[in-house]
């Protein structure tokens, strides 16, 4: 890709800034069209930002889900969307020169020596990740020459429809300890309507950004003082989670899960026996130094202990089950938290509720014998799609990650017979359920196989959203151990699983794919009366006061505005159900319902109108 040998390309999952294993040549021949186009457009974008900008220093340049983006480094210049029409503009210039993309090789000191006289300092130190006897590959067109493993289109002349979309500051392979770079990103695809379409789409999601939605509707907040990816639950938004709460907490019930509840810190040794520490360090918060008493001189003493804020739920979950004696007759046992963890994420990195450094999980671990696997990991799936119809996910998709038998040991546990039938179980549930899944070697979490859920908003925006995972490896560690039939102890297996992900991404994707417009259960004002005048105030009160005794969240408002203001305000506060009562209704004990944003409804009956409110609430209705 531009600079290709060497992206470091992060993904949208709770473990972004772990990166992506650099591709195999065998891998990036398997491009799609579309990622060829992709990426040989971000060469023409870079050779336009050259052309333009002469000065600026290039980093990576790779094909994303969405299109492309170009890392630079340039002084006295912060590009902004001003610039697009000057780059667009010489972009187009080099798709009508129609370059060719002609491919060439260096050795190690020829390209080294090639970017350290143009003082392309960031090429120099990709080309360290280059393995050693791997062939070093350039890819040029007219003036413009990249490190590049491909491949690319012909010529620049097949890129026929592209945009640039926006500009981010990112920091130098991720880190935020490193240059902050400027990246640019755009779009390409085979055709113009294609392009159009794509465009229409995106500006659909751009109505329905949550951080867009949840500012109007006021259901969450971030605020300089509490600190940068640390979100405030407003009072609606709390509804929200207390309502994704009460959902989880009965279904795990009807499933047999045990609630159980952890501190939000752990000493240092914990985390060492699991192993996150070292390997997880990066995403973490710093330690909390305990020191013994320091001397007369204000000297503080040797540090002591050191404490960690949880970053994850499992070690404490383990430590909880080996609090007591297990036999095989208590499995398989389910312990189920909304456990809050923090994660230290790069400040670059941080998006609204998608990426925030405070998150509320819905987390539990499944402790099983091998027998129990199939019928666990199953009913997990089930529970996926149970919530997906609640939902109303029509479209979604599991990723199943398996491991590189090359790298056992390093970067998996070096358990080949287990990693071999863990997956072959993982792999024919899935195929037994049914499911739509696809296959992802290399991506597997360090201790066992694992699900990714992706789904699709109206929209048509991807998220992940929840993970379930095989641990055969850390319960090991923890020394957990189970009586068999026969007297003998074992480690049992575990099962890492959240269907509802965590409160912060889960609500994020909900709010764009409801556009606000939650339905009746979820919504937090699910009922607001509306009388028309004082003389339906009593009657209007009965009817706030017999839902409230329900548990309905009913409001009622009155002033002297005129009816059709006082719709439109419910409208916007995008109010699920109203009431309105006038002088016919209340003489027929009878409402007038109306559903926020179709319009002028039927006048029912109290009494059914309120049945019908109560009964969707319980079933979890979709509309």
């Amino acid at each position: 890709m531009g600079s290709e040998h060497n992206d470091t390309i992060y993904t949208n999952m709770e473990d972004a800034k772990k990166p992506i294993q650099r591709k195999t040549l065998d891998e990036r021949n398997q491009m799609t069209d579309l990622e060829r186009l992709r990426h040989s457009c971000a060469h023409i974008m870079a050779t336009a930002v050259l052309r333009l900008w002469p000065e600026a220093k290039l980093d990576i340049g790779p094909p994303t889900d969405e299109g492309f983006y170009y890392d630079f480094d340039l002084d006295g210049h912060r590009f902004s969307p001003d610039d697009f029409e000057n780059i667009e503009a010489e972009m187009k210039k080099v798709v009508k020169e129609n370059q060719v993309f002609e491919r060439q090789t260096k050795t190690r000191d020829e390209a080294r020596a090639f970017f350290q006289e143009r003082g392309q300092n960031f090429k120099v130190e990709r080309l360290a990740d280059i393995p050693e006897g791997e062939e070093i590959s350039f890819y040029q067109n007219g003036e413009f020459i990249d490190l590049c493993a491909g491949p690319h289109v012909m010529r620049t002349g097949n890129v026929k429809a592209y945009k640039l979309l926006r500009v981010a500051a990112t920091y130098y392979r991720g880190n935020e300890k490193n240059p902050q770079l400027q990246r640019i990103y755009g779009t390409a695809f085979p055709n113009k309507t294609q392009l159009q379409e794509w465009l229409t789409a995106q500006e659909e999601a751009r109505k329905r950004d949550h951080r867009r939605i949840g500012k109007a509707m006021q259901l969450f907040t971030f605020d300089d003082d509490v600190g940068p990816g640390l979100p405030l639950w407003m009072p609606k938004g709390s509804i929200l989670i207390e309502e994704l709460e009460k959902l989880a907490k009965e279904t795990e019930f009807e499933a047999g899960y045990q609630r159980v509840r952890t501190p939000h810190l752990a000493k240092e040794s914990m985390y060492l026996t699991s192993g996150h520490l070292p390997y997880y360090a990066e995403s973490m918060f710093p330690p909390m130094e305990l020191s013994e008493d320091g001397n007369e001189d204000g000297e503080k003493g040797q540090v002591k202990e050191r404490y960690y804020l949880k970053a994850m739920n499992c070690p404490h979950h383990h430590k909880i089950f080996s609090a007591s004696p297990r036999s095989y007759k208590e499995l398989p046992l389910r312990l189920a938290e909304y456990g809050t963890c923090y994660r230290y994420e790069q400040s670059g990195e941080l998006m609204g509720l998608m990426r925030v450094r405070s998150m509320q999980m819905n987390d539990a671990h499944i402790y099983c014998m091998p027998d129990q696997f199939a019928d666990e990991f199953k009913a997990v799936n089930e529970m996926y799609l149970k919530y997906f119809k609640i939902f109303g996910f029509e479209k979604y998709q599991m990723r199943f990650s398996t491991h590189d038998p090359a790298r056992l040991g390093e970067k998996f546990v070096d358990e080949p017979e287990l990693w071999k039938k863990t997956e072959d179980m993982v792999r024919q549930v899935l195929i037994d359920s049914g499911i739509d899944y696809v296959e992802i070697p290399n991506e597997a979490a360090f201790y066992g196989p694992k699900i990714d859920v992706q789904v699709y908003s109206i929209s048509g925006r991807e998220f992940t959203i929840a993970t379930n995972q095989v641990d055969f490896a850390v319960p090991s560690k923890f020394g957990l151990k189970y009586r068999t039939a026969d007297n003998q102890f074992e480690t049992p297996l575990c099962i890492h699983r959240a269907p509802l992900g965590t409160h912060e991404r889960f609500l994020a994707f909900l709010i764009e794919h409801y556009a606000g417009n939650f339905p009746l259960w979820l919504a937090p004002e699910q009922i607001r009366i509306l009388p028309l005048t004082d003389e339906q105030m009593d009657y209007a009160k009965g009817i706030e006061a017999e839902l409230r005794q329900h548990g309905v969240r009913a409001e009622l408002e009155f002033s002297h505005d005129k009816l059709p203001g006082r719709i439109l305000r419910a409208e916007e506060a995008k109010v699920h159900t109203m009431l309105v009562v006038g002088g016919r209704e209340q003489e027929a004990n009878s409402v007038a319902v109306r559903l926020h944003g179709k319009g002028r409804g039927e006048v029912r009956p109290r009494d059914e109108a309120i049945a019908d409110i109560l009964e969707r609430i319980r079933t979890r209705s979709g509309d």
